[in-house]
C-alpha cells in the first residue's frame, strides 16, 4: 500500500456494539494503523464513551485520539481534559470546534478551533500531535470558500500538526485546497478522510448534513440501484478503490478512513490497493 493509514470510530452505545466494535479493530490492525480516533458527541455528549473507547484502543497497544469539541467549553475545563488525555497516555488529539448542542446557551470560552488550538499549544507545548479538520468542498457555516481556507489556515498557524479533510469524492476540490492554503502559508500535511460507501441512504444523508458532495452520476448510480444491497457495495467498492488510487498517486500523505464501525469496505478497499 505504502501510505499511512489511520481509522475513525465512533463511541458504542450498548455491551453488543462494543463487543463488535473491539472484533472490528482487531481486524482493522492487520493493517498497522498509525492511529485510531473516536469521535465525540455534540457539546461532549459522548465523552464517557469516548474515553473508553480511546482507552481500549491504547490498552490494545495502538495510538488512540481523542476528538476534543471546545464549544461550550472554559479554559478550566479544557485544562483538566488535558490533564486527562496526558494521564491516560494520549498523545494525539482532533482538535474541533463542534456543534452546539440544541438548548444550550453559549458558545463558551472557545468561539472557534483555531482558539482551542492556540490554548493547548499554550498549556501542552508539543505534547501533543492536533489534528484539525479541513473542507474542501467548504463547511456547511462558512460564509464563503474564501472564508473558509482562512479559517483553516488560523488553525495552522495557531500550532496544528496535520489536518484530516471531511470525506470528498471530487479529488479537483481537495487538490484545489491544498493548493489554496500552501498560497496563505500553511503547510502542514492534509490527509483525505475516505468513506467507503456501505450503504445509499447512509452516505447521501451524511453528505446532505456536513455539506460534503456526492457527484450526480454516483448519485443516481445508487439510486438506481434500489435495495440491491450487492450492487450498491460492488459499485461503493470501485468507486472508493478508485478515488483512493488517484490520490496515492497525486502523492496524498496518508489516508483516513471513516469506518462507520465496520471493517469489512475498508480491508477490501486497501486489500486492492496493495493488490
Amino acid at each position: 500500500m505504502g501510505l499511512p493509514l489511520s481509522f475513525e470510530f465512533f463511541p458504542p452505545k450498548t455491551p453488543e456494539g462494543v463487543d463488535k466494535l473491539r472484533q472490528v479493530r482487531q481486524d482493522l490492525y492487520a493493517l498497522k494503523p498509525e492511529f485510531c480516533s473516536v469521535t465525540y458527541g455534540a457539546g461532549g455528549s459522548t465523552q464517557d464513551g469516548t474515553l473508553q473507547t480511546v482507552q481500549a484502543i491504547l490498552d490494545e497497544g495502538q495510538q488512540g485520539a481523542s476528538h476534543f469539541t471546545c464549544v461550550g467549553a472554559s479554559r478550566e475545563s479544557v485544562r483538566e481534559k488535558l490533564a486527562m488525555f496526558k494521564a491516560m497516555g494520549v498523545r494525539r488529539l482532533v482538535a474541533l470546534r463542534g456543534d452546539l448542542p440544541s438548548g444550550y446557551g453559549s458558545m463558551g470560552e472557545f468561539r472557534y478551533a483555531a482558539d482551542l488550538v492556540a490554548f493547548i499549544r499554550a498549556e501542552t507545548g508539543d505534547h501533543f500531535h492536533l489534528e484539525v479538520a479541513a473542507y474542501p468542498e467548504m463547511h456547511p457555516q462558512a460564509r464563503s470558500p474564501e472564508a473558509d481556507v482562512q479559517a483553516y489556515v488560523a488553525k495552522v498557524k495557531a500550532g496544528a500538526s496535520s489536518a484530516i479533510t471531511q470525506f470528498f469524492f471530487n479529488t479537483d476540490a481537495y487538490f484545489r485546497f491544498v493548493d489554496d492554503a500552501h498560497k496563505l502559508g500553511a503547510y502542514v500535511p492534509v490527509v483525505p478522510g475516505i468513506m467507503p460507501i456501505i450503504n445509499s441512504s447512509g452516505i447521501l444523508r451524511f453528505a446532505d448534513s456536513c455539506g460534503a458532495e456526492v457527484p450526480r452520476w454516483i448519485r443516481l448510480r445508487l439510486q438506481a440501484f434500489g435495495d440491491d444491497a450487492a450492487s450498491i457495495k460492488a459499485f461503493g467498492l470501485d468507486v472508493v478503490t478508485d478515488l483512493c488510487d488517484q490520490l496515492r498517486n497525486a502523492g496524498v500523505p496518508a489516508l483516513h478512513f471513516y469506518t462507520m464501525n465496520q471493517s469489512a469496505a475498508t480491508l477490501e478497499i486497501v486489500r486492492r490497493l496493495q493488490g
